[in-house]
């Protein structure tokens, strides 16, 4: 395990955040029969979020024009009028913590990635469930704001945890 670590972290920084399932804007729906169905708010957040697909990267960046991953899920939650902390590590001391089989569209998902693999350093949004799968939107370096799977290797690998603020 402790040899795939400086893998994973040279993968991170020559292909960055993985690939991209092309939802789109599509409507937020609940298609897994053991999830309950989430809370209208946990919706309307995932599609707050989902405004922002296709924006670039910016680090520090909160608007249209540019958005790292904390700034994405600052502001698909404050249109909803939650306020959260800007830094992922610090929104990840938020919620409570649940087990990925619990988790749903509007829960958050954090992750140890690259260089910064100690710490919490990278969070994203759930927009979809199907069977087996868990998409999610987050602000990729080097592709900007794009969804991704649980499934892919990558996100997987640093999955940390996942956390319910709604």
């Amino acid at each position: 395990m402790k040899n795939i670590l400086p893998i994973l972290a040279l993968v991170f920084v020559l292909a960055s955040c993985g690939s991209s399932k092309n939802i789109g804007n599509a409507p937020i729906k609940e298609s897994s029969s053991y999830r309950q169905e989430p809370p209208e708010i946990a919706k309307r957040v995932a599609n707050n979020a989902l405004h922002y697909h296709g924006t670039r990267y910016k680090y520090g960046g909160m608007s249209k024009r540019g958005l790292d991953c904390s700034g994405l899920v600052y502001l698909a939650f404050e249109k909803e009028g939650i306020a959260l902390p800007r830094i992922s590590r610090d929104i990840a001391k938020r919620g409570n913590r649940i087990h990925l089989s619990k988790a749903n569209v509007g829960d958050l998902v954090f992750f140890k990635t690259g260089k910064s693999g100690r710490r919490i350093n990278h969070v994203g949004l759930i927009v979809q469930i199907i069977p087996g799968e868990v998409n999610f939107i987050h602000s990729s370096t080097s592709r900007g704001v794009i969804i991704s799977s649980l499934n892919e290797k990558y996100w997987n690998r640093s999955f940390v945890m996942a956390r319910r603020i709604l």
